[in-house]
């Protein structure tokens, strides 16, 4: 059902949506919108270092399964819309970080996982290609999907291969990977369960598929509440370590180890992260890290409420 709301932008269009996991249309409102929205038709595109924390849609739990999401929401025609326009010249000043954290992120799933049969993997939501990248250099035959234009134009520039698409308008042969990576990508599906799906179609039997993404039952996030970090318009699904389990097994995986994960961000990135909710400790911290010359470095950053997934596909999940 889709409704333009009386403190929508003009040329916006949100629909209401049922739960993603169970089907209900039974939920309760969470964290109410707090979107500043404006009758110009003006939108700006979603990118990966968006800092407009703290402005979300209406944010609901079902009431019988417990998933969080956004609802109303943006049609997925405007979010797909939205992703190619995205033109993120910040993203590429912080892509060491990015490398040290997929390198690092790697290297732990394949010390879990061993060597996988045929090394095939594919990164889904590339955006400029930093784990592809990071997988090729550590011998996978690795590839990418990614909506954003000019985010696979970086990537194909420095020689990556990076596709234009999603698993919808481009999928894979069925059975032709052995590992799927979604990293920070599955909370910005529109439709998650027919994402993972798409997964499990394209993966061989026993395939890999590993999620990152933001744990909404963690301590820090019940902690911030409503100042929580990750509350933000380009988020669709708020996901536990339970509902993120369930709509794996769903899908016909198998969860087979779930950990807290954080990442590497530089110093002068992380200053501006800061900025949003106290921007005198953000100019205290830019002044410290100047003074000290070290705006370059990268720092592992972990409050516990980011987590990852490792689940394999079942043995009776087709093909």
């Amino acid at each position: 059902m889709s409704m333009t709301p009386e403190n929508a932008r003009s040329s916006a269009v949100v629909e209401l949506v049922s739960c993603n996991l169970c089907g209900a249309d039974d939920a309760r409102l969470v964290f109410p919108s707090t979107i500043p929205y404006h009758l110009d038709g003006h939108w700006e595109p979603f990118r990966c270092t968006h800092a407009g924390y703290g402005e979300h849609l209406d944010i609901v739990q079902c009431r019988r399964c417990g998933l969080r999401y956004s609802n109303p929401r943006f049609t997925e025609r405007e979010i797909l819309a939205r992703y190619a326009q995205v033109e993120d010249p910040t993203y590429l000043e912080q892509f060491p970080g990015r490398l040290l954290t997929f390198q690092r992120r790697l290297q732990h799933f394949e010390r879990f996982a061993g060597a996988p049969t045929g090394r095939r993997l594919l990164d889904v939501g590339a955006y400029a290609g930093a784990c592809v990248r990071v997988a090729g250099e550590r011998g996978w035959d690795a590839f990418g999907l990614e909506p954003g234009r000019w985010a696979v134009a970086q990537a194909q520039r420095a020689g990556l291969d990076v596709r234009l698409g999603t698993l919808d308008s481009a999928p894979p042969d069925p059975g032709s990977v052995d590992v799927v990576t979604l990293w920070d990508v599955i909370e910005h599906f529109a439709d998650p369960h027919a994402e993972l799906c798409a997964i499990a179609d394209a993966l061989r039997p026993g395939g890999w598929v590993v999620v990152h993404t933001m744990d909404a039952s963690s301590l820090f996030a019940r902690l911030m509440g409503r100042r929580w970090p990750w509350l933000l318009e380009m988020h669709l699904y708020y996901f536990n370590r339970r509902t993120l389990t369930t709509m794996l097994e769903k899908a016909g995986f198998e969860v087979v180890h779930l950990f807290a994960e954080g990442r590497y961000l530089r110093l002068n990135y992380l200053v501006t992260r800061v900025e949003p909710y106290s921007r005198p400790v953000a100019r205290l911290l830019a002044w410290v890290i100047a003074k000290l010359g070290i705006e370059e470095r990268a720092v592992p950053v972990n409050f516990g409420d980011l987590m990852t997934v490792y689940a394999r596909k079942r043995p009776d999940a087709a093909p």
